[in-house]
């Protein structure tokens, strides 16, 4: 699944604003763990639950009170038919009915079936909630009891007399189910066209929801053939996996219907289960081509052409995969569908990729150069999904960092082969490494393998959809992919995918094939793949690699952003790592050396008076880098005089590195700042970009004490040559940059100049809105700048830009002008509207479910919105918890955002007293409380180490000179 992680608002370089006074520090976000930011999963527990027997008292030891299946049944086949009702019945409710036959092999002798089904309303017959048939001869034993297991979301039939290992039998079930709007399972999304609600029936079964549409084996490894058939109304149309058979009219209970049965799928895992009926329309490639692509969406998008370009990448997209696998495309067809309401990103259903509507449709004309890149990254996530996932699929969820660090790390590959000009294998060094470093750095970071019996219940699967897993993931393959080169890895790849196609593995499995590519290309590594790997993925963290230049020494440690915290979690490794390490000498080629101890001596790293020395080149490595202080002077002085010397990506790792470094007390916080000394003649986005974040940090600590003005001061003089060099080759304002990262860099310039106070900036932006708003019918902002404009203009205006924006936000019909619009009217400086926001959060008819949590974290992230937000989800916790999904991944990332600023004593109480009061009722922001704890405890002590010497040194930069 991709996600748009914490904040999906657009990827990672379309950042959020936090807006105070002059100051709007752009917040980064990071993608597609993001991209899928985000497959957040809801669950509401306050969904209606149809009337179900009593739960059967028992001890736990009981089969049923285990959240696993048994391994006495394997399903065959399911014969499935469900009828959504589009319309509200008497009780206001919408429904759908249907029925399920499963048939499933017996492997081991038993007297019970388990099969899941959560918030299902079973239909008796005569007195048991299913029927049992033997199939091919074998005779079905007479039915004992049933009932259904509500904490394990189980419908048990216990059984007269055993079923025989070796024989096939079907289980048949009807049923009804609440066709709710909790974006889970088999549920329902609305919007509006031309004044008229429309309905859309529409699932998401990733993890645990395919057992809300019906009984089934709900496990990765329990997969089956499905022969999926949708009743609808007329001028709708059906769509499920794989591709329908001609529709037939049918008449029931009086309603003249459509009947759409589909072919038979692929042998296939539960979760990738997908069905939608709605009245949308599609545009598809030329009807000769090998593979059918589609994309589905509202009528008015089709015909506004915002599914061209998702049409336009997705089929070189999957050509390119199916090279870079070296496997054919495995289904007939690619459909792929924007819909209205959906809690991830995209989710890679085999055969029907949903999407949210801004993964999938792209407008020219109001849509930036972010919006774009999100569209094509997500689509390559999704599409590599169809190979690594979908064919060969991970037998339990401890593995989906493997699934999803997957496809996080190649959708860069297949991204940067659809447009060749982006540098997407740069930007996955921004827009999912830097990020997920300063998680992976705290004390309650964890590893990315899990054991299987530590994942069992549906919350703890909820909980792994977080950036470790995509991110850190994508990182560590990455890094593999790097030292056995892209072509063994790809190698490795095929033979894997061949050996193991329609099954299920574990993360060895893959290490065993990546071995095979590495001993016949005759690559020298110090260890087998698997020995090498285990220390990235069975411990959390990473280590700072520390190179003294003078002795060739170097040594590794596990890295802490607070260097007090303990680490409770115990590692077989001890903390140390086989460490890839790249460097380049004054400008020379590029060397590698492995570190394989916790310390060793490189002379080939020792270096002359003249010479410099930087390590991890293109941060190719997850790893964080320090030298001796000789070599840093020599780094910065390097920096100053001749930047362009050192690698692009360096250049952002070393602004990275070192205020990071500083952050854990390892190098002093001066030589951190100093490091943005240069940027006065830097213009490329990547290194810009790292400063912004970096700083980022001290805005928050920093923008309600003294320390506030001399650092905007400092940040202003910095950014003013940025901003004239984009004045200038923009012909004042009036063309847009042909590179895609000066596109995103014109907007830091933009943002931060108007943020700092820089001349002419505010006039410029405000300019531009008051345009806008005296013709509301013609946007002449550039896509680009849009969020950084009207963020701008809301935050220095009234009620009146804040009311024109929210009419603007309710009535435009494109997802990303909505999303735009939807972050920017957090910028208001006027409390008394951010709190009237805050309440338009838990009101669906004004933010959508899915928004809600990502709303509230950009109002928390505007310094004023900040305590409000922090109130407002105190005091609404249970609603938000029960209506909005404590099982969702989004609620990791409302805590975490919700408690950015925190620094102080108070502040620590307050999150400390927030874990008392809602104990039990944490759900999947569990983790995240425990993290927001360390990090405010690891705030409180560097603000009480650091602030006298930040305030110093950026008084000292800026005060005039005698």
């Amino acid at each position: 699944m991709g996600k748009g992680f914490l904040i999906s608002k657009a990827v990672a370089a379309t950042c959020v604003v936090a807006a105070i006074g002059a100051a709007a520090t752009i917040i980064a976000l990071s993608v597609v763990y993001a991209q899928e930011t985000s497959k957040n999963k809801v669950t509401p527990s306050s969904t209606a639950s149809p009337n179900t027997s009593p739960t059967t008292p028992s001890t736990p030891k009981e089969p049923w009170q285990r959240y696993r299946l048994p391994d006495s049944l394997a399903p065959v086949s399911y014969n499935v038919t469900l009828w959504p009702r589009l319309e509200p019945n008497e009780g206001d409710l919408y429904i759908f009915t249907g029925n399920c036959t499963v048939a499933f092999r017996c492997v081991k002798e038993t007297d019970l079936i388990i099969i899941h089904s959560n918030k299902l309303n079973l239909t008796s017959f005569e007195g048991y909630h299913a029927k049992l048939r033997g199939l091919n001869g074998a005779t079905a034993p007479g039915l004992k009891d049933t009932w259904l297991e509500i904490p394990t979301q189980y419908l048990v039939v216990q059984l007269d007399s055993p079923l025989e290992a070796g024989s096939t039998y079907e289980l048949v079930t009807e049923f009804l189910g609440e066709l709710a709007d909790d974006l889970g399972g088999f549920y329902r999304s609305e919007y509006t066209e031309d004044g008229v609600k429309k309905v859309v029936a529409t699932t998401q079964m990733q993890p645990t929801d395919a057992r809300k549409a019906f009984p089934c084996f709900d496990e990765p490894a329990m997969k089956a053939v499905f022969h999926m058939t949708l009743i609808h109304p007329h001028e709708t149309v059906a769509l499920s996996n794989s591709m329908n058979y001609d529709p037939l009219n049918i008449t029931m209970e009086g309603h003249n219907l459509i009947q759409t049965s589909f072919e038979p799928t692929e042998i296939m895992s539960t979760y990738l289960l997908a069905f939608v009926v709605s009245d949308f329309t599609l545009i598809s490639n030329q009807p000769d081509a090998d593979v059918l692509i589609r994309i589905w969406a509202r009528r008015r998008a089709i015909e506004e052409g915002q599914g061209d370009y998702a049409l336009e990448k997705t089929g070189p997209i999957l050509a390119f995969f199916a090279d870079y696998y070296n496997s054919s495309y495995p289904l007939k067809k690619s459909d792929q569908i924007a819909l209205p309401d959906f809690s991830a990103g995209a989710m890679e259903n085999w055969g029907l990729i949903t999407y949210r509507e801004t993964a999938l449709l792209y407008n020219p004309g109001v849509s930036s150069n972010g919006d774009k890149e999100w569209v094509a990254t997500v689509i390559s996530h999704e599409l590599a999904h169809m190979w690594f996932g979908n064919l060969v699929t991970m037998r339990w969820w401890n593995d989906l960092w493997l699934n999803e660090g997957f496809a996080t790390y190649v959708s860069y590959l297949g991204a940067d082969d659809a447009e060749p000009t982006w540098n997407m294998k740069d930007l996955i060094v921004l827009n999912q490494i830097v990020g997920v470093m300063s998680v992976d750095a705290l004390a309650s970071s964890h590893p990315l393998s899990s054991k299987e019996e530590d994942i069992l219940n549906p919350e703890h699967i909820s909980e792994l959809f977080d950036s470790i897993t995509y991110s850190k993931g994508a990182a560590v393959l990455r890094m593999l992919s790097e030292f056995i080169t892209e072509t063994v890895f790809s190698k490795g790849l095929h033979t894997y995918l061949e050996e193991f196609k329609y099954s299920n593995t574990v993360y060895t499995d893959l290490w065993k094939h990546l071995q095979m590519a590495v001993d016949n290309a005759n690559i020298e590594l110090p260890d087998s793949v698997e020995v090498i790997m285990n220390r990235w993925i069975l411990q959390m963290g990473f280590p700072v690699v520390t190179i003294n230049t003078q002795t060739g020494k170097i040594t590794q440690k596990h890295f802490l952003l607070d260097p007090d915290a303990v680490v409770d979690r115990p590692s077989e490794f001890k903390y140390e790592w086989f460490v890839p390490i790249t460097w380049i000498k004054t400008g020379g080629a590029e060397q590698q050396y492995w570190l394989l101890n916790k310390d060793a001596t490189n002379t080939n790293m020792t270096l002359s008076a003249d010479d410099w020395l930087v390590a991890n080149i293109n941060m190719k490595g997850f790893y964080r880098v320090n030298y001796d202080s000789d070599n840093w002077e020599r780094l910065l002085a390097k920096l100053s005089s001749r930047h362009q010397d050192i690698p692009v990506i360096n250049r952002a790792q070393l602004i990275d590195d070192a205020f990071n470094l500083a952050r854990a007390k390892i190098v002093n916080t001066t030589l951190a700042l100093r490091t943005t000394k240069f940027l006065d003649t830097e213009v490329e986005y990547m290194p810009w970009e790292t400063a912004r974040r970096s700083l980022s940090y001290y805005f928050l600590m920093f923008d309600r004490s003294e320390v506030y003005g001399p650092m905007q001061a400092y940040l202003k003089n910095q950014v003013t040559p940025l901003f004239n060099h984009f004045k200038k080759i923009t012909v004042n304002w009036t063309k847009i940059p042909e590179n895609h990262n000066d596109q995103y860099n014109q907007v830091n310039a933009i943002s931060m100049a108007c943020s700092t106070g820089v001349e002419g900036c505010k006039e410029l932006t405000t300019g531009w809105f008051r345009e806008w708003r005296n013709n509301p019918t013609n946007n002449t902002i550039s896509p680009n700048l849009k969020y950084t404009v009207y963020c701008s203009a809301i935050a220095v205006g009234g009620v009146e830009e804040w009311d024109f924006a929210w009419s603007m936000f309710k009535n435009t019909t494109i997802a990303t002008e909505a999303d735009k619009l939807m972050s920017a009217l957090s910028c208001t400086r006027q409390p008394w509207l951010l709190n009237r926001y805050l309440e338009y959060c838990l009101d669906p008819e004004k933010i959508r479910k899915q928004d809600a949590t990502s709303t509230i974290i950009s109002i928390a992230s505007n310094p004023i919105g900040q305590p409000l937000a922090w109130d407002f989800v105190r005091a609404k916790w249970d609603h938000i918890f029960n209506d909005y999904g404590g099982g969702s991944f989004s609620f990791g990332g409302l805590i975490s955002g919700l408690t950015r600023r925190f620094s102080s004593e108070f502040e620590y109480k307050q999150l400390l007293q927030f874990k008392e009061d809602n104990a039990g009722q944490l759900g999947s922001a569990t983790t995240s409380l425990e993290q927001a704890l360390e990090s405010t405890k690891a705030n409180m002590n560097w603000v009480a180490m650091n602030k006298e010497q930040v305030l110093d040194w950026f008084t000292s930069e800026t005060s005039s000179p005698v």
